[in-house]
């Protein structure tokens, strides 16, 4: 299956959680990507949206490979992590920590984030390849103890989506396609035009529900 665009894969996204309309829950989109899409489940579900904001630690040797996340409050590391110094590890979250806080700034204000506790959590991005990063996050955000967490994606690898599915925190996932010749996630959409912070920030700062 290939997608017109985000906008297009949202909408089929919506159908299938059409069960979450109207109910505790809340719309958490994975900054940049998943924010129009976002955008529309959160519009179609009359659900409050959020963004994610979270960001891998790499290996020092290969730095697209994932060995944690971080969050302004939380750090999660992989079984990877054990191999790299911890002064690595150190700097690394101080670093994207500065980073996050900009962003941070720049997407909320002096707004303050919704309470995640015993709300539905659906986590939405425009595709999935390795998993790594997403499962990292995800873990953070169990110790906010949800109600139940989802995962709506468009399109994932199969070894990523199985990632998923053996994650304990995860409740449910909803993969609209998964390939078989998986390569990256924007070879499945005939526009899948960069999404900028100033996009971010327009989606953010429009209202979703009435």
């Amino acid at each position: 299956m290939v997608f017109k665009d985000r906008i297009e894969a949202a909408y089929l996204l919506a159908d299938q959680l059409e069960t979450y309309k109207e109910k505790n829950a809340l719309i958490l989109a994975i900054p940049r990507g998943g924010v129009p899409m976002g955008y529309i489940l959160a519009k179609q579900l009359h659900l409050p949206l959020e963004v994610v904001l979270s960001k891998k630690i790499g290996h020092p040797l290969h730095k697209e490979f994932a060995i944690g996340a971080v969050t302004l409050k939380s750090l999660v590391l992989s079984e990877a992590a054990k191999e790299v110094s911890k002064n690595y590890i150190e700097e690394e979250t101080k670093k994207n920590r500065t980073l996050l806080s900009k962003r941070y700034q720049d997407y909320y204000g002096n707004k303050k984030p919704q309470e995640l506790k015993d709300k539905i959590l659906i986590i939405v991005d425009d595709g999935i390849a390795t998993g790594n990063t997403i499962i990292s996050t995800i873990e953070m955000l169990h110790d906010e103890q949800p109600k139940k967490i989802v995962v709506a994606i468009p399109v994932s690898s199969k070894s990523a989506l199985q990632k998923l599915k053996n994650t304990p925190f995860i409740n449910e996932v909803i993969c609209l396609s998964i390939p078989e010749n998986f390569r990256a996630v924007g070879q499945f959409y005939k526009n899948f035009d960069q999404v900028d912070d100033t996009e971010v920030k327009t989606y953010l700062n429009k209202k979703t529900t009435s």
